[in-house]
């Protein structure tokens, strides 16, 4: 098996022409004990075709259904656009915009004739759950004040806010969320703060309702405010509906004395 020749390659690739949807692989991989002891999932990644993914993104599916151009883009750590040579830089920003409003999580690479560099794409730990600590704070901050109407089906939404978490109320929330809309959300990550938990801080993410959860390698600092961070990828979502939600789930002090 590969596993029993590790020394002889740095990391193996699967391909997966025409699958938009990763989920079977990453649940496989991550709950074989004989696939997670010997293999980490490093990045999901998408070969994109900067002179015809408008049209692809623009086809429409029977009942409302996503399309699988939008799918791979929501489910990616980074995306390979292709063929940039062959597009205005007019052009070439408006879809790297648009890309951005669906997933804005991801890292998007300009390629020609796909000769990417491979110290982006490879051993750099995309799919970690603590990638959510390195994300761009703008997308939090600025997300109030966003004036352009997102019209794609498929958009990232970004909640933060400060405070201790209640964990039941917060695995209850979740628990519901992924019961009720786990298709439609394809990526989830966090940075959580719990009351109770002293100074460890939690990161998790998630494909559909496939969850990984734990502490972070470092915890909350002293004097570092304590903010909850969320990034949703998904169909249909509302960010008012989440954030009001998520802060259903804040330990209030009264707590104690019930």
């Amino acid at each position: 098996s590969l596993a029993k020749r590790r020394k002889d390659f740095d990391a193996v690739l699967l391909e997966t022409t025409g699958l938009a949807d990763p989920a079977p692989i990453v649940y496989t991989i991550q709950t074989n004990p004989k696939m997670s002891d010997n293999y980490r999932i490093d990045s999901i990644v998408s070969l994109a075709d900067c002179k015809h993914l408008a049209s692809h993104l623009d086809e429409k599916k029977p009942d409302n259904s996503v399309n699988e151009a939008l799918q791979q883009i929501a489910f990616s750590d980074k995306i390979l656009l292709n063929k940039v040579d062959l597009v205005s830089t007019e052009e070439k920003d408006a879809l790297k915009a648009r890309i951005k409003n669906i997933n804005n999580f991801a890292t998007i690479i300009e390629t020609e004739r796909s000769r990417a560099p491979l110290e982006k794409i490879l051993n750099v730990s995309a799919f970690s759950m603590e990638s959510i600590l390195k994300f761009d704070p703008g997308f939090f901050d600025d997300e109030d004040d966003k004036k352009i109407h997102n019209l794609e089906l498929v958009s990232s939404v970004g909640v933060k806010f400060e405070g201790n978490l209640h964990a039941q109320y917060f695995n209850m929330f979740m628990m519901d969320l992924l019961r009720e809309r786990a298709s439609d959300l394809y990526r989830t990550k966090g940075v959580l703060s719990f009351h109770g938990q002293g100074a460890t801080k939690f990161v998790f993410q998630g494909v559909h309702d496939q969850i990984n959860f734990g502490p972070a390698k470092n915890p909350w600092g002293e004097d570092e405010k304590r903010i909850n961070k969320f990034v949703f990828i998904g169909k249909n979502l509302d960010r008012k509906e989440l954030t009001e939600g998520l802060m259903e789930c804040l330990y209030k002090e009264s707590e104690t004395a019930k």
